[in-house]
Order: structure tokens, then C-alpha cells, then sequence
């Protein structure tokens, strides 16, 4: 049960991304009960899993890999829309590629080691991609251009924030 919820993230993630990079591609109700359900299944997908004891390393991987792809498609998306710097994407391919990588080769860990920033930022890139689509919910002109502007300021921010925490990956190990 818990891979299926985080299957419906993963197809979500193209229509949102698409939705998101062309405006008129689909209703804005449509592209707001999209990013609602890829939200809600992420919340959901790990507490079913424990709750019904399957709950496994894999499991974690394919929940992680599938919040990724989510926001880098949907983070490229607002990117295309001019909504967002087309650095965030690759930023956040390459930190959970690093998050990955780090977990498994550098602490040789089955299990991903999460960071307190990597953490927040994996919650954070789906706040812009919710602004954008809240704007087009919100088609009124001044209040849609303070989503459109709250979601580019934040996408910085979060540029900031991931090479933050990818220095801080890399420079973890040596302070132990």
C-alpha cells in the first residue's frame, strides 16, 4: 500500500512539471488537486508502511527517489515558466544523488543517513511548485504576481540552501 502512494507521486510528476511549465496545459484546479495528492502521498506512504510493518530500506529509497524526481520535473517546470532559476533543478538531482551516494559508499550505511538541511530542503522544494499553483488558482493580478515573486524568491533561497547543504555533506565526514 505504501508503494502504491508513492507510485502516484511518481505519476504525477511529468503532468505536474508540464502543468507547471505551460500555464494553460491544464486547469488550475486540476494542477492544485495534482500537487495536493503528490503532497499528501508523501506524508501518507511512510506512516502506512509502519503502521503495517513493511517499512524497508528499498521502500525508503523509492519514497526519496520519488520526492526527486517530483521536484526537480516540477522545479524545471516553474524554470521553463520563468518562475524559478534553472540552477535549482540540477542542484537537487545532484544533492540526492550526493545524499545517496554519501549514505551508502562514504558511511557504508543500508539505510540513508539523513542532514537537519537536507531534511528541510526535501520539504521545501515543494513549497514554490504549491505557490505557483496556488497563482494560478488565484488568477487576480497583484496577488497572483506575490506567489509568482514569493515562489522565485524562495526557489533562491533554496539554491542557497542546497549548496549549503551539499558543502555540508561533503565536509561532514572530516569534522568526525
Amino acid at each position: 500500500m505504501a508503494n502504491l502512494l508513492t507510485s502516484l507521486r511518481l505519476l504525477l510528476a511529468f503532468p505536474a512539471a508540464a502543468a507547471i511549465a505551460v500555464e494553460d496545459l491544464l486547469p488550475p484546479a486540476a494542477l492544485a488537486c495534482i500537487l495536493l495528492a503528490a503532497i499528501a502521498s508523501d506524508y501518507l506512504d511512510g506512516r502506512v508502511a509502519r503502521a503495517r510493518g513493511t517499512a524497508s530500506v528499498s521502500g525508503q529509497l523509492f519514497d526519496h527517489a520519488t520526492d526527486c524526481l517530483f521536484v526537480t520535473a516540477g522545479l524545471a517546470g516553474a524554470a521553463v515558466a520563468g518562475l524559478a532559476p534553472w540552477l535549482l533543478p540540477p542542484l537537487v538531482a545532484g544533492a540526492f544523488l550526493q545524499y545517496v551516494l554519501d549514505s551508502h559508499y562514504m558511511h557504508r550505511r543500508k539505510s540513508l543517513r539523513m542532514s537537519f538541511l537536507g531534511r528541510w530542503n526535501g520539504i521545501l522544494y515543494f513549497v514554490p511548485l504549491a505557490l505557483i499553483a496556488a497563482g494560478r488558482l488565484f488568477d487576480a493580478g497583484a496577488f497572483q504576481n506575490l506567489l509568482y515573486q514569493g515562489a522565485t524568491m524562495l526557489s533562491w533561497l533554496l539554491v542557497l540552501s542546497t549548496v549549503a547543504s551539499i558543502v555540508d555533506r561533503v565536509l561532514a565526514p572530516r569534522a568526525q
